[in-house]
């Protein structure tokens, strides 16, 4: 079979769901016995979203490769159930980097650099290369922003091309828009799609299947018309209902028969879904009856979408033990030594995040603080890992100046500082520690018990590590280095092995965390505040 090629694009308003849209398509057809491969390509600027404030594109989402991507891609992967990789997030910054240095390198032979064909065949080599890579059946890709945005047009054409060049037989546009209700009349209303669709057939694209997202069920009226109006077949007007948990969407969307068009359509001939996993998983999920409270202290937790993998990854391991995770978002700027033990008070658990920069520190330091002397399941990541380590030097080992470089350059204890080789004056973009590496597990510890292997691979995304010069204070004052790199040199996970749960990686255990296989991090973090919860 050809290489199918599904683009999925929206409109109207930014926001609409396209990504899980097109995750649930990825499982779908998965559950069809196709191999499938997702990718997303963004009109922003930047090269890729690493650089990017949390409050502008919520979390930044890191592949086994390395490639800090579009947080989408975290949907596909706990989808899918695939792990992707570089060729799977396209910026419009990495496609003018990568086209302008081919232009310095004489690649060109002289020729003027334009949009097209130089832009354009950048983004479809792109798109082809991800196929080729995975050797995949379909390729998913979405197109970020809003049918009419300047920036997105070379991207349209782009997958106009595509179509062209593989044939219709083996491409399929779907659009994703909204259809409002207005309540003063009392009437869904199509008028916004049929806009956004004559906008997209006026760039050459003209859609195969609408999916309509509303918040309430459409009436057979609005189905009817939209199929005249917008050229497409009755049945390629599918419904897309605003739903209380993301993962019934693959569900919903098979009910108006999502996947048996998309295959009629691309002439695939595939066995019918087996989607028996999958609502198993969903029932169960509706199913649940008591909650468990987890206090996420962060600094970005005015977006929630800025911890979205680790959310999610919380909910999954309470999907494991059928509890609704009740997730108490506190900002740790607004801890205080006055306040913080009355605003914890009543938490199963807290768990703190990875972020950057000194803006919160204190406040997190705090809550570590809490956790460690409360018997509180404690769970550090990244940030949170070494937000632990400062508590218990300033604490425990009475170094009461003990510190980050990264906050505090002239600090005498530099309990975590630079990676070794590194200094200041180094790039912001893309020179982190990324992507997965080994790690080794010390015997006899609860890290070692969660995981039940010695080895272990987690993805990276930090700059700053452990400072080994303290590695003997931390371990005779009771902190166990429970995770170290194979050649020994880094330190990677900490933990107070006499407690049921408090841990801290460098690594972030989140992006490998699916909905119906919880990452064994956060079912023991989770079993921890069951446990602390059903003490309180």
């Amino acid at each position: 079979m050809n290489t199918k090629y599904i683009f999925v694009t929206g409109g109207v308003v930014s926001g609409l769901g396209k990504g899980i849209t097109a995750a649930s398509l990825g499982r779908l057809l998965k559950s069809r016995g196709l191999k499938v491969a997702a990718q997303k390509l963004d009109p922003y600027i930047n090269v890729d979203p690493g650089t990017m404030s949390p409050y502008q594109h919520g979390e930044v989402y890191v592949t086994e490769d390395g490639a800090e991507t579009d947080l989408d891609l975290g949907h596909y992967e706990r989808f899918i159930d695939e792990d992707l990789n570089k060729y799977s997030n396209l910026t419009t910054g990495k496609v003018y980097w990568n086209v302008l240095n081919k232009e310095r390198r004489g690649e060109y032979l002289g020729s003027t650099v334009q949009v097209i064909p130089h832009i354009t065949n950048e983004i479809k080599e792109f798109v082809y290369r991800v196929g080729k890579k995975t050797d995949a059946d379909v390729v998913i890709t979405e197109i970020g922003g809003t049918i009419g945005d300047i920036e997105s047009q070379p991207f349209i054409e782009a997958i106009r091309q595509i179509s062209l060049e593989v044939g219709k037989e083996n491409s399929l546009f779907i659009h994703v828009t909204l259809v409002p209700y207005l309540h003063g009349s009392e009437e869904h209303k199509s008028k916004p799609t049929q806009h956004s669709v004559k906008e997209l057939q006026g760039m050459g694209v003209a859609p195969d299947i609408i999916v309509l997202r509303c918040d309430e069920p459409l009436e057979e009226s609005i189905f009817k018309k939209i199929s005249l109006f917008c050229n497409v077949k009755p049945d390629c007007v599918i419904e897309n209902i605003t739903l209380p948990n993301l993962y019934e969407a693959p569900l919903m969307l098979e009910k108006h028969n999502f996947s048996e068009v998309v295959c009629r359509e691309l002439g695939i001939k595939a066995k019918k879904a087996d989607l028996k996993e999958w609502e198993a998983m969903v029932a169960k999920i509706k199913a649940r009856e008591k909650s468990v409270k987890i206090g996420l202290v962060g600094k970005y937790v005015g977006l929630h979408d800025a911890y979205l993998s680790v959310a999610e990854a919380l909910r999954h391991a309470g999907y494991y033990y059928n509890v609704h995770i009740k997730i108490d978002w506190i900002d740790s700027e607004e801890l205080t030594a006055e306040n913080y033990e009355e605003r914890l008070s009543g938490l199963g658990g807290i768990i703190v995040p990875g972020g950057f920069g000194n803006r919160g520190i204190e406040g997190m330091i705090l809550a570590a603080k809490y956790a460690r002397e409360k018997g509180i399941a404690y769970f550090g990541i990244c940030l949170g890992m070494q937000i632990a380590v400062i508590e218990f030097a300033r604490n425990v080992l009475g170094i009461s100046d003990a510190n980050s470089g990264e906050f505090d350059e002239q600090c005498k204890n530099k309990v975590i500082d630079f990676m070794p080789g590194q200094s200041g004056n180094i790039a912001k973009g893309g020179t982190l520690r990324l992507g997965a590496y080994p790690c080794e597990l010390m015997p006899k510890t609860k890290i070692l018990e969660y995981y039940g292997s010695k080895e272990i691979s987690e993805r990276h995304r930090h700059r700053y590590e452990f400072n080994n010069d303290y590695r003997e204070q931390f371990e005779k004052s009771g902190m166990t280095l429970c995770g170290l790199s194979p050649d020994k040199t880094l330190v990677e996970t900490v933990e107070l092995t006499e407690r049921p749960f408090y841990i801290g990686v460098q690594f972030h255990p989140e992006f490998k965390s699916r909905p119906n296989k919880p990452h064994p991090l956060f079912k023991g973090f989770i079993h921890a505040a069951i446990s602390n919860s059903i003490k309180q």
